[in-house]
């Protein structure tokens, strides 16, 4: 199985009235494929809501998509960038096709990635809350339930969400601002004692107009409690600490980096050479400061009693490919080539899929950090010990077997002075493994580059 990828950029140009001007042969061979041409209305809408997103902010806006063509999906990362006529440029820097699963129609698999889906069966409602279809998933989580919704149903006839400590509801934040939410505890109204995790994307339309939301719902009886040591404080801060700190900090992070990014782009006109860079540092502190709230957040989560993982099975080799992927595009600033498995590899495992896919970007994000520019990073998959294994293979300095414990422990940096990292990524990775029945070791040998190796149980 092959996964064609395309070298360079591919570009597109689309007016303020959203119509594409122009576009190289893939992206106008989308544009013809969704009925339009040059001059039409933009008509792939993961494209367009970038583009629209791109000029209602002002603001460069960069992330992957995911897009349908006849002969199957193709992961692309996207930058839009807002024009001085009121128009925006697409540009395509990374594009890999693949082959369309033998999944349901419209299966929301590869957007699932970024919303952190979890197992469970599928649901999709339209933007009046009204169920549209249900689905059964994969595995014994998503067997539907005796009495699932109706189509044309109410969503509050069978759902009642519940708030968070903060008085919080994630569906409805995700609502308002048109985008994915997870961990949405919700009760079925007609048996208080189900309760569910609800977890969604946003679907659009060729205009990127909103027309409701796809997602799961986790039957919480089929959560599996993590293992905690003896040893382990039963609280460290307040429950309330990491959801407070992330609601206080994220949204005026968010304001500070893209005001800098906006000035270190000269979007608004020139800037002495200098300033722009001062901006450019201002916004790589901000995007520090919000890798650091992710990681305190995560941090107060995995360090309560009632800490909880997923028992799924899961295909190791792909979720290497899908990590890789989603880092491709900061490996290539620094000159790095990941080498993913095979695209036709596999090997399967038990644990959760959002958090080990949350391991691997951890762990090959340190990789391309700490490697030296033009150097290669290896995803590579075996059998060891009837447990499956990925290990994480880089070309840098290795660490020392001093060292390999006590770089697992909180704030350990092992003495780095720079500005990347946290120090808390590896010790919150390895407390994911541990708590998938798993573990995180480091093996090479000093100089010849680190193999950080996720070790998970198979099924059976």
């Amino acid at each position: 199985m092959n996964m064609p990828s395309r070298p360079g950029i591919l570009r597109a140009a689309l007016s303020a009235d959203g119509r594409l001007l122009s576009a190289d042969a893939p992206l106008l061979a989308l544009q013809r494929e969704a009925g339009a041409d040059l001059g039409a209305p933009f008509a792939v809408p993961q494209l367009m809501a970038i583009a629209r997103l791109a000029a209602r902010l002002g603001v460069l806006v960069s992330r992957p998509v995911v897009a349908a063509a006849q002969r199957g999906d193709i992961d692309m990362w996207v930058r839009a960038k807002p024009e001085s006529d009121k128009g925006v440029s697409l540009s395509v820097v990374d594009w890999r096709e693949r082959p369309a699963a033998p999944l349901p129609p419209d299966d929301g698999r590869r957007e699932a990635d970024m919303a952190a889906l979890a197992d469970g069966w599928t649901w999709q409602i339209d933007t009046q809350l009204r169920f549209q279809m249900v689905l059964a998933g994969n595995g014994d989580s998503g067997a539907l339930p005796t009495n699932p919704p109706v189509p044309g149903a109410r969503f509050s006839s069978y759902f009642q969400l519940e708030a968070d400590s903060d008085g919080d509801m994630a569906m409805l934040r995700g609502f308002a601002q048109r985008c994915a939410f997870r961990d949405q505890r919700a009760v079925m109204a007609s048996d208080m004692a189900r309760r569910f995790r609800l977890s969604a994307f946003p679907m659009f339309d060729h205009g990127g107009q909103l027309t409701g939301y796809r997602g799961t719902a986790f039957p919480l009886e089929r959560a599996v409690v993590a293992p905690v040591a003896e040893d382990a404080p039963l609280t460290l801060y307040p429950v309330e600490f990491g959801r407070r700190l992330d609601r206080s900090l994220r949204q005026p992070l968010g304001r500070i980096i893209a005001n800098a990014d906006t000035i270190s782009a000269q979007l608004e006109g020139p800037l002495r050479p200098d300033y722009a860079g001062y901006a450019n540092d201002i916004a790589a502190a901000g995007r520090h400061l919000m890798a650091l709230v992710d990681d305190l957040a995560d941090l107060q989560a995995i360090d309560r009693p009632d800490f909880s993982v997923v028992a799924e099975e899961v295909d190791l080799a792909d979720l290497g490919r899908r990590a890789a992927g989603l880092l491709a595009v900061k490996a290539l600033d620094r000159r790095i080539t990941i080498v993913a498995p095979a695209p036709d590899a596999s090997l399967l495992a038990m644990g959760e899929f959002r958090r080990i896919l949350q391991i691997l970007v951890n762990l090959i994000g340190n990789a391309v950090r700490y490697s030296p520019e033009g150097t290669q990073v290896r995803i590579a998959t075996e059998w060891e010990s009837g447990q499956a294994r990925i290990a994480v293979i880089d070309q840098g300095a290795g660490v020392a077997p001093a060292d390999r414990e006590r770089i697992f422990e909180k704030f350990e940096r092992l003495g780095r002075d720079d500005a990347g990292g946290s120090g808390l990524g590896l010790y919150i990775s390895r407390r994911l493994a541990r708590a998938m029945n798993g573990d995180i070791r480091i093996g090479g040998a000093p100089g010849e580059g680190a193999r950080f190796i996720l070790s998970l149980p198979v099924g059976g």
